[in-house]
């Protein structure tokens, strides 16, 4: 059985330049106009330096402008945009993943995740999520991108809450929190989650193969760490590309094999254990 990890437990990659905030402070105004505005159904998380008491999450150094002044985004008490996050598991939607420092949740759900990648050294990349077939859905290419895709994603949903009620039931339902909470995850699954943890249709999907390394003298193979056996290269892919891992024609169980990422998270290697 797992062991919940601490993040404060975690030694950090020191390596990479902190992000700065000002290349994400127009989407972080928004998020805090959106959460003013609609009190009802978003709150606003502060960041660890306008928080009280003692907070046990521990983000990466990377992200210490941002989280200083960022927490997240709670949806009718759910933290749904989560940079302080208190706890690290490694089981579910992280089973395949590899060291907890070569990534850091954003979402977590039953059995759902979305993760920003981590390089070697620290520096942030892609964003994915990871549904409950393992698979991997390219969320945006860095983490800027992704807080504008979910910030456009919670506008769609949160103005939409009230038409949405009036459609479904009667003007009672108005004052119904648990029938607006209800209506407004479903609203942004439908405007973010659908996509990203593979809960809707996927005819269209860009699937990305998991190629073998065996005899590969390409430029993957020369980023590759120890012990891989296969990559999928998702250097020039649209955000919304998939890796199958657990369908892929590989040697071994799956589950016995970790995903390791370089190249900005873009290069995603099936490592055999």
């Amino acid at each position: 059985m797992s062991t919940p990890v601490s993040p404060s437990s975690l030694s950090w990659p020191t390596g990479a330049p902190v992000l700065p905030i000002a290349q994400v402070r127009p989407v972080l105004e928004r998020l805090e106009s959106l959460a003013r505005t609609n009190p009802r159904d978003l709150t606003w998380i502060p960041g660890l330096a306008q928080e009280d008491g003692e907070i046990s999450a521990d983000p990466p150094p990377v992200l210490e402008q941002i989280a200083d002044e960022f927490g997240g985004i709670a949806v009718h008490g759910r933290r749904d945009l989560d940079l302080l996050i208190d706890e690290r598991g490694d089981i579910g939607p992280y089973t395949m993943l590899g060291e907890a420092t070569s990534y850091y949740p954003l979402y977590e759900g039953s059995d759902v995740a979305v993760v920003l990648t981590l390089d070697e050294d620290g520096t942030p990349g892609a964003v994915y999520g990871i549904g409950e077939d393992l698979a991997l859905r390219l969320a945006a290419l860095d983490l800027p991108s992704y807080l504008q895709r979910y910030a456009d994603a919670l506008e769609a949903a949160v103005t939409g809450i009230d038409a949405r009620l009036r459609e479904l039931y009667d003007e009672d339902a108005q004052e119904d929190e648990e029938l607006r909470a209800d209506v407004g995850e479903q609203l942004l699954d439908a405007q973010l989650y659908a996509a990203i943890l593979g809960m809707g249709e996927e005819d269209d999907t860009d699937v990305v193969p998991l190629r073998s390394l065996s005899g590969d003298p390409g430029s993957s193979a020369e980023h590759a760490p120890a012990g891989a056996v296969a990559v999928a290269d998702l250097r020039g892919a649209a955000p919304g590309a998939m890796v199958d891992v657990m369908d892929a024609d590989l040697p071994g169980d799956p589950l016995e094999q970790q995903l390791v990422w370089r190249d900005g998270g873009l290069l995603v290697y099936v490592v055999s254990e």
